[in-house]
Formats: C-alpha cells, sequence, structure tokens
C-alpha cells in the first residue's frame, strides 16, 4: 500500500500543527519548523517494512546534505498513518523493529558506523548510524505516557547527533536543554524519568519514550558490530 499525495500532506499538516502547539516543549523542533529544516515524510505503517527502503534512502540523503552543508536545527519526520492503537509496548516493539532494518540495510550498502559514538546499545555513547552519521530517535504516538510524545500518528522523528555536539561547542546545549525539560514539565506535570545526557547512560532506552523497568535490555545489534 501507498501513502498518496493528499495522505502525505494530511500527514505533514498534522504534525507541523502539533509541533507549533505553544504547550508543545521542544524548542529544537519547533526552530527547525520555523526555518523550514523539519521535513515529513509520510509512510504506511510503523509495523510493516513496506516503507523501510524508502526510509533508509531517505536518510542516507539526510546525512549526505547535512555533511555539504552542516547547520542546526534539522529534523526529519517519518509519519506513519497507522496503526493508532498500539500501546506503549508495541510501538517499542514496532520502532526497534523499522530501526534493526534500516541499520541492516545500512550495512548490507557498506555504509560506514559513525566513529564518534557508539554502535552498542548498552554504550553510554550509543547512537544509531546511517550514511555515516549518527542519529538519535524520538518516537510519537497516540498512547505514549508523556504528552509531549502523543501524537495522532506513529512517528519516528531522527535527530542528528552532530547538532548536540555544534550546541555543546557553542555552550548552548545546557541552557536548551533545560528550556525544554522546564517546558516539558509544564505540560506533564513531572519531569521524564528517561532524560540524560549523551555519554551518562546510554540514550536507547529513550527512544520509544516509554518509563522502561530496571534491567531493560535493548533490542537492537548492529549487524556491523564484533558481536553481531
Amino acid at each position: 500500500m501507498l501513502v498518496d499525495e493528499l495522505e502525505d500532506q494530511r500527514l505533514k499538516d498534522a504534525f507541523e500543527h502539533f509541533v507549533r502547539d505553544s504547550a508543545f516543549p521542544c524548542v529544537g523542533a519547533k526552530s527547525a519548523l520555523s526555518r523550514g529544516t523539519l521535513k515529513t515524510v509520510g509512510c504506511w505503517s510503523i509495523v510493516s517494512g513496506w516503507d523501510d527502503v524508502k526510509i533508509h534512502r531517505e536518510l542516507l540523503a539526510w546525512a549526505k546534505d547535512y555533511r555539504k552543508n552542516p547547520g542546526l536545527f534539522r529534523s526529519i519526520a517519518f509519519i506513519f498513518a497507522g496503526p493508532d492503537n498500539l500501546s506503549e509496548h508495541d510501538f517499542e516493539e514496532a520502532l526497534w523493529k523499522r530501526v534493526q532494518s534500516l541499520a541492516d540495510k545500512d550495512a548490507w550498502l557498506a555504509q560506514p558506523y559513525d566513529e564518534r559514538v557508539s554502535h552498542d546499545p548498552e554504550d553510554p555513547h550509543f547512537s544509531l548510524s546511517f550514511g555515516g552519521e549518527a542519529f538519535f530517535v524520538v518516537g510519537l504516538h497516540p498512547n505514549a505516557s508523556r504528552p509531549a510524545r502523543r501524537f495522532a500518528r506513529p512517528t519516528l522523528v531522527f535527530n542528528l547527533h552532530d547538532q548536540f555536539e555544534q550546541l555543546r561547542a557553542e555552550g548552548r546545549y545546557e541552557r536548551i536543554r533545560e528550556t525544554i525539560l522546564d517546558r516539558d514539565v509544564d505540560l506533564a506535570g513531572s519531569i521524564n524519568p528517561m532524560l540524560a545526557r549523551h555519554g551518562e547512560v546510554s540514550e536507547a532506552a529513550q527512544y520509544s519514550g516509554r518509563a522502561v523497568e530496571d534491567g531493560w535490555r535493548c533490542p537492537f545489534r548492529d549487524p556491523r558490530s564484533e558481536d553481531a
């Protein structure tokens, strides 16, 4: 099945409306939208591999374009038409299946793993890598427990890891992070227990938005790792 142009536009409009909402806490996404550097790609189903080749192709192009013209506040969001009834556990499972499929394709095409990050999801310096660039993923879906992650359609937002390093180098990272945390508390009434700085604990537990239990193990293994 394909997402036609009309549905693609509906998904795009709905997501942009979601980001523009004054209560939405991520100022980075708001900046990307205002700058025209938030790209949306409509997809069919997050529980299907139907669009995985298209998604991977988009990520390769995104990484290539970024290396040619690096800059802050860029995000690419893959918005799936459905399903809209996934539990948090089901969404988490679907997210990692999509990510695993994308990593398998990256390895099959002999793309290098970004050497600035680790491919081990247990490592505090872990990030995903596509086209030689590290990425952090933010998952959104209708049944997310955190309001900031509660969007009408399952969505995977890919953010370039290098942007966080740029912000750190410019001395802006902590200020922006605190702003997002404060806005998230205003929205949810509590701080997100899964949030942590890169290098302290693995970011893998943050991707789905679910508050994972102690002892949670990431189901992802990159084919380029030594123990894959």
